[in-house]
């Protein structure tokens, strides 16, 4: 049987913070197929992600085939926003949700790898990061700060993550990345630079791929996700007009499930992907193949 097999490996998958979207589903697939899972979690959202975690309400997501909760061996404060600590404006560092949290940077997070784990910590890592604060937005409409702020969220953070974890990957290592079909074609309500900021993704993990291929060995791919109805998602404002056209239009009609999205994932950072690097994957039921809408009337 053909399986995959991650033992032995460690994968930091940056972007959850609950149990309800695509990164807690991926990093459930990686540590189903044997490896271990450190989290990053935006600092806002950490403290409630730990209460959850503490009071047992995500235990029933947390269950694996085998019996056994979920494990994160690291929990680390990160916003990806921010490559360094002196990047953080001292007004942000200071404020209530990050005064305590240290080095939430991605080179903060880093550091704290090396120190925890040795000085090539990972073979996996996946960015489930995005954030438009003008999501709701026409890009018509959308301002300079809002269209930045989207790309340098959902976009440049991948960047900076191959940057500074790259180095501290183990032979065969894999990136990974969430897009979404809005970056080739016309989504109306999935505004505020988004659609720019998710191509700019898929081109840059093609580039990434030839670079970080040549410098460290790595590879990287990205998959591009139909619409689902996560907490995170609820900030489109569409997202379940967006998930029932979808279920009506692909040529798979019922509707997306987070796993399929991780087991995906978890393949694509597999040994068994070893030839597979600079793609963006479709996991949409095959909606981005169709031309036209099926008829109704």
């Amino acid at each position: 049987m053909l399986n995959i097999d991650l033992t032995g490996r460690r994968a930091l998958v940056a972007g959850v913070a609950d149990d309800g979207g695509f990164g807690f589903a991926i990093a459930k697939a990686l540590a189903e197929a044997g490896a271990t899972v450190c989290v990053g979690t935006w600092p806002p959202a950490l403290n409630i992600f730990l209460n959850l975690l503490e009071r047992g309400k995500m235990d029933e997501s947390r269950v694996m085939s085998n019996g056994a909760l979920l494990p994160f061996e690291k929990i680390y404060p990160l916003d990806a926003v921010y490559d360094t600590l002196g990047d953080i404006p001292d007004d942000v560092r200071t404020s209530k949700r990050y005064r305590d949290v240290g080095d939430c940077s991605i080179a903060g997070v880093a550091a704290r790898l090396v120190e925890d784990f040795g000085d090539h910590p990972l073979d996996i890592v996946v960015h489930a990061l995005a954030n438009g604060p003008e999501v709701k937005k026409p890009l018509i409409d959308t301002s300079r700060s809002g269209y930045l702020a989207a790309v340098s969220a959902s976009a440049y953070s991948l960047i900076a993550m191959v940057s500074r974890f790259g180095p501290l990957m183990r032979p065969g290592g894999a990136f990974a990345s969430l897009t979404y079909m809005a970056s080739e074609r016309v989504i109306p309500g999935y505004g505020g630079g988004m659609s720019s900021a998710k191509a700019a993704l898929e081109s840059d993990t093609r580039t990434l791929a030839f670079e970080a291929g040549r410098r460290w060995g790595v590879r990287v791919n990205t998959v591009s996700a139909g619409p689902f109805a996560s907490r995170a998602a609820s900030a489109i404002g569409i997202i379940e007009k967006m998930v029932a056209y979808v279920s009506a239009n692909a040529p798979l009609p019922d509707q997306l499930s987070a796993t399929e999205v991780g087991v995906a994932t978890a393949f694509l950072c597999s040994p068994l992907a070893s030839g597979i690097t600079g793609t963006t994957v479709y996991v949409d039921k095959g909606y981005h193949t169709m031309g036209m809408a099926v008829e109704t009337g």
